[in-house]
């Protein structure tokens, strides 16, 4: 049965890659690059060779992972919470993510740009090539990545073969990996002013995020310590995609500000394509909208605190 349901998967992912091959080449070439990564990062970790930049970055994502865990963890004692204070806690993890895009990933960006090229016009451009590949990147993961969030039905290649718990699983895994890469990216420089402020934004937004993950599993019909359990690991992705985006930013100097906008890119990415439909689904737009600018005024005052 296991054999059958995984040459079905592979079936479906192949008809998906024939409808897309643009896409699907893209993705697969993405995939090697951010594989090799993540194994130099690994591999500098464990060789003791790691530098102040990558044990920043690692350390950062933990955090991310910790707050994600931290946020779980009232799940145990709570059935479920109301619909409008999901909404309302979604957006506020919105708007704490669309102000750290912009004022600690695209402008130290812009930045590093124009001090690269001499040009800020160059330098924008630069940062608008990394946003493009961030948004690409995330397209394609969305399409062939099997996943489903709790109001908008299963997408992505083979998504009939996975049982909704873990497409809904899959789809917190997606939205938690350019978190870890936004991390990752800016310790790329050993930069604490560019940094700090922004893994604590992550943080911070991760704690309700993890509650509402939490509770969306128990309602799917999960234990709840399995609920929690599930809910918390889905915060190792920060880790993982922070080495990611410190190997992706630590060789030329270029590669730096084209970080920081992929970074920005699949971020942004995710708040428009998945977190704000969500939020605006179940009439509960203006909650979610007071939520998301509570959020940015938050992380624009930490912006200001730890820059």
């Amino acid at each position: 049965m296991e054999l059958a349901r995984s040459n079905t998967f592979s079936g479906d992912w192949l008809r998906h890659a024939q409808a897309h091959p643009y896409t699907a080449l893209g993705l697969g070439v993405a995939t090697l690059a951010l594989v090799w990564l993540m194994i130099d990062s690994t591999g500098r970790l464990l060789a003791g060779e790691a530098d102040a930049a990558l044990r920043y970055a690692l350390l950062g994502g933990l955090a991310g992972f910790a707050a994600t865990a931290l946020g779980a963890f009232p799940a145990l004692f709570l059935s479920g919470i109301t619909q409008r204070t999901e909404d309302t806690l979604l957006g506020l993890a919105a708007g704490m993510m669309l102000a750290a895009s912009s004022f600690s990933l695209l402008l130290p960006g812009l930045e590093a740009g124009e001090q690269i090229t001499g040009s800020p016009v160059w330098g924008g451009l630069i940062v608008v090539l990394g946003l493009s590949i961030g948004v690409l990147l995330m397209l394609g993961l969305d399409q062939f990545t099997p996943h489903e969030h709790p109001h908008g039905g299963p997408c992505g290649a083979g998504c009939g073969r996975v049982s909704r718990v873990w497409l809904f699983v899959f789809a917190i895994a997606l939205h938690n990996l350019p978190e870890g890469m936004a991390i990752g990216v800016s310790f790329a420089r050993g930069d604490l002013s560019v940094g700090l402020p922004l893994t604590s934004a992550i943080a911070l937004q991760d704690i309700p995020e993890g509650l509402a993950v939490a509770v969306a599993l128990r309602a799917a019909g999960l234990t709840a310590i399995r609920a929690v359990l599930i809910a918390a690991a889905t915060g190792l992705m920060e880790p993982i995609g922070a080495l990611l985006g410190i190997g992706l930013s630590s060789g030329l100097a270029i590669t730096y500000p084209i970080g920081l906008g992929l970074a920005a890119g699949a971020m942004i990415f995710v708040v428009s394509h998945e977190v704000i439909p969500e939020t605006h689904r179940n009439g509960h737009q203006t909650p979610a909208t007071l939520g998301l600018m509570a959020g940015f005024a938050v992380m624009m005052v930490l912006d200001t605190a730890l820059g």
